[in-house]
């Protein structure tokens, strides 16, 4: 399989959906759907909505199976955007680059930036229960909905954020780092797949298996993250280079080294595929997902 031309695919197929649902920037909150908007479509990656999207073709490739995971894909972008722009503000990580573009609230300032933020973790959850995911059964639906508030909030990406900011120039071993980043990262991947899954209509083996390729994937996704905040230039990550030791954060090349961490992240890779041993070329993509995100330049 060819990867690149598999998310370029996927890619699109999910901008053009977030596109035909996001609020246009009219009427009285023209400015604050403006700021929204700035962040959602300045392009990225969307490795979560793209896991969602092959987590729900591992189980079933048909296109009605496509079709209803694309709305929870979207939504899982708008959490995820949100999370950025929070990240970027002056009282967290104080980034003024965010994929190659200036952050929301150099553009917009600090509170139009927050209240963005606000803005689309909340309409994600208007997507998740509203017509745009009406096609998705209402046990699965819930069940989804309340899978991602979960990964998303104090327990999850939220709680691991709070602890990121707690730990800033501390000395921490291997057991609070992986909670750090199993929270603040890996949830919101892990329950991309599960969530696809979900949609699919997967059994009980399959969605514990796709959640266990989510979880390792996840732990490899942050680890390349911390090569490259140490390894890459700000122009090929599209954000500030060399942030987390600006920021004093305990990462993986910290506290293993560079080449020790980035055996951790091929392994982590081995094991996620390894969990799709019961899947047939359906979960192909997982799998090439898998080998880019360890292979990955940005």
């Amino acid at each position: 399989m060819e990867i690149r031309t598999y998310l370029d695919d996927q890619r699109r197929r999910v901008e053009d959906r977030l596109a035909a649902l996001m609020l246009e920037p009219i009427g009285a909150f023209a400015e604050h759907i403006k700021a929204m908007r700035y962040s959602l479509f300045a392009g990225g990656k969307r490795i979560r909505p793209v896991l969602c999207l092959a987590g729900a073709e591992a189980v079933d490739d048909g296109e009605p199976a496509r079709q209803r995971a694309l709305s929870v894909a979207c939504a899982l972008e708008c959490i995820h955007t949100y999370s950025l722009i929070h990240d970027d503000l002056p009282a967290m990580d104080d980034d003024d680059l965010r994929r190659g573009k200036p952050t929301n609230h150099t553009v917009f300032g600090e509170a139009a930036a927050i209240l963005a933020g606000d803005g689309l973790l909340t309409f994600a959850f208007d997507l998740l229960s509203g017509p745009a995911s009406a096609t998705i059964a209402d046990p699965a639906r819930i069940r989804i909905i309340r899978t991602i508030a979960h990964a998303a909030g104090p327990l999850g990406m939220v709680g691991g954020q709070s602890l990121d900011m707690i730990y800033e120039g501390q000395q921490v071993g291997y057991e609070e780092l992986r909670r750090i980043h199993r929270s603040k990262t890996g949830a919101l991947i892990t329950t991309s797949v599960a969530c696809g899954a979900m949609v699919a209509g997967a059994s009980e083996e399959q969605e514990a298996a796709l959640t266990t390729y989510g979880d390792h994937i996840g732990l490899a996704f942050q680890i390349v993250d911390d090569l490259l905040d140490v390894e890459a230039t700000t122009a090929e990550l599209g954000k500030p280079a060399g942030s987390d030791v600006k920021s004093d954060k305990v990462t993986y090349p910290s506290l293993f080294g560079t080449e020790t961490s980035r055996t951790m992240a091929r392994e982590a890779v081995q094991e996620a595929v390894a969990a799709l041993a019961g899947f047939d070329h359906r979960a192909d993509p997982l799998r090439a997902l898998a080998r880019y995100i360890v292979d990955r330049k940005k």
